[in-house]
């Protein structure tokens, strides 16, 4: 399918229902009505959370939410936002004030129609529980045009938006507080919730494509582990998210199936470009030229993920694969250092913590792979809290990750523009914010693909980021369980397409 930006900015149900359309049609026999889904996410009691605009930091919360609520859009592959409670989509000239259509008959668990006022209301109150990053319109830019239209303005132009309401704009009808009833208007109703764990059955009012399961229940995991031996024990039918120590133990077994979603995760390394020992691009170029990223992949990974090439948003159907793959050259990098009079002779911290599955041991790997180029590195674990209260932003050299990488513009504007708050390698670069400003208000596709192609460019020349590699997102599944989602980050909680054979 060739999809276009300006598909995108108008959006549109045909993207939803060709991409499920494109699901079904590699379904061998075609997909088979009923049964209930056993499927297993991490979280913690400590944790839980049932409002769905608080912070979802449990997989098993958020997994039960998306379920249950529908946000305004959802992930998608080309484009990579597709149709959820919002039909369709456009914007005015200027890219600054944004109309969403909504679901024609669209309802709510109980019945009562979704209207303009309950999104808006819920929109504002996720800016008020979520704050700016969850919901990035100002509460008083969110208004209603009509019974089934909400108006988004933003001061600047902005052809992200569709893309920034993805999946954390549940909507909730007004006025509601109280959240152990989980009324909402998504494919599936809650019909029971007990210490994390939940039982969820087929909304047959749904608006979208009538889901083919009967029920879908979820149990809570403490970890990572105790999940994986759940499904491989047959206690589960999906263990979402489990990883990849659980999917090498998966593989080869008949009665299970590994997906594998491409581009999941992001573990790499922010150096500070400002000033410090790894200002001079020289010297970040000599550490990009100095790692193996194939055997990080295979040690970090165990071989679950690909090599990365120094730019954000590999998932991206604008990621530009004419830029040459990076590879390890150890006398050009050693050149580099000596050019740039770095001091070879001093041991540089690399501050890390273990937050990402694999970040600590990458850390350790990094380590040794660029002493063969003569640079000394201290590997520095870290408690979160002393990581993002010291080290975050700060330091000359630390580990970073990010998930759901299917967008270069979104990090190019979120982490890597002079006016950001997330500046994590303290760039500035005149020529990137600029061509950043002209893909966030681009009017065309030719010119935001020029935009786009700048970015990437100076990200893969200049940048502050070594992007060594993209983890796979592991789910593991008995053999019997079908359409499971294959898109990376936040897409794996659509389950509203699978079916049991």
């Amino acid at each position: 399918m060739d999809w276009n930006r300006r598909q995108l900015l108008r959006g549109g149900v045909g993207a939803g229902a060709l991409l499920l359309l494109a699901a079904c049609s590699d379904r061998s026999g075609g997909p088979a009505s009923g049964g209930t889904l056993r499927v297993g996410a991490v979280g913690t009691a400590a944790r839980i959370e049932r409002d769905p605009h608080a912070n979802l930091s449990n997989d098993s919360d958020f997994l039960i939410t998306a379920l249950v609520y529908d946000a305004l859009t959802v992930p998608g592959a080309n484009p990579n936002v597709a149709p959820r409670l919002a039909t369709t989509w456009e914007s005015d000239a200027e890219r600054k004030r944004w109309t969403f259509t909504l679901a024609a008959g669209a309802t709510f668990h109980d019945g009562t129609p979704v209207t303009a006022e309950d999104v808006v209301w819920s929109l504002r109150r996720l800016r008020r529980v979520g704050g700016a990053s969850k919901m990035p319109v100002a509460e008083a830019d969110i208004t209603a045009d009509g019974p089934n239209r909400v108006v988004l303005t933003v001061p600047e132009p902005n052809t992200q938006l569709p893309l920034l309401v993805r999946l954390m704009t549940f909507t909730v009808k007004k006025d509601t507080t109280d959240f152990t009833q989980a009324i909402g208007t998504g494919p599936f109703r809650l019909e029971s919730f007990q210490g994390g764990n939940a039982r969820l059955v087929r909304n047959d009012r749904w608006h979208g494509p009538a889901p083919l399961l009967d029920a879908i229940e979820v149990t809570m995991f403490e970890s990572a582990t105790a999940l994986g031996n759940a499904v491989l024990g047959g206690q589960i039918d999906l263990a979402s998210n489990v990883g990849a120590i659980a999917g090498r133990t998966a593989e080869g077994r008949g009665d299970l199936r590994v997906v594998r979603r491409g581009n999941d995760t992001m573990l790499g390394v922010a150096m500070r470009t400002a000033d410090g020992p790894f200002a001079d691009p020289r010297v970040r170029a000599a550490i990009r030229l100095g790692v193996d990223r194939a055997a990080l992949v295979n040690q970090v990974h165990s071989g679950y993920g690909t090599v990365a090439d120094d730019i954000l948003g590999t998932a991206d159907p604008a990621y530009d694969r004419s830029i040459p793959q990076r590879g390890r050259d150890l006398e050009r990098a050693k050149t580099l250092l000596r050019e740039s009079n770095f001091d070879t002779g001093a041991t540089y911290p690399l501050a890390t913590k273990a937050e990402a599955p694999g970040e600590v041991e990458s850390a350790r790997v990094l380590a040794t792979q660029l002493a063969e180029i003569g640079l000394r590195i201290e590997v520095q674990v870290q408690e979160s809290t002393v990581f993002y209260d010291r080290t975050w932003l700060n330091a000359p050299l630390y580990t970073v990750s990010w998930g759901t990488n299917d967008s270069v513009l979104f990090y190019a504007d979120k982490l890597l523009s002079g006016r950001s708050n997330r500046n994590e390698t303290a760039f500035r670069d005149a020529e990137f914010d600029a061509a950043t400003a002209t893909a966030l208000a681009a009017r065309d596709d030719a010119e935001y693909a020029r935009a786009i192609q700048t970015i990437q460019r100076i990200q893969y020349e200049r940048g502050g980021y070594l992007v060594w590699g993209m983890a796979d997102g592991i789910d593991i599944a008995a053999a019997k369980v079908k359409g499971l989602p294959e898109l990376g980050g936040f897409a794996r909680v659509q389950l509203e397409r699978a079916w049991l054979e």
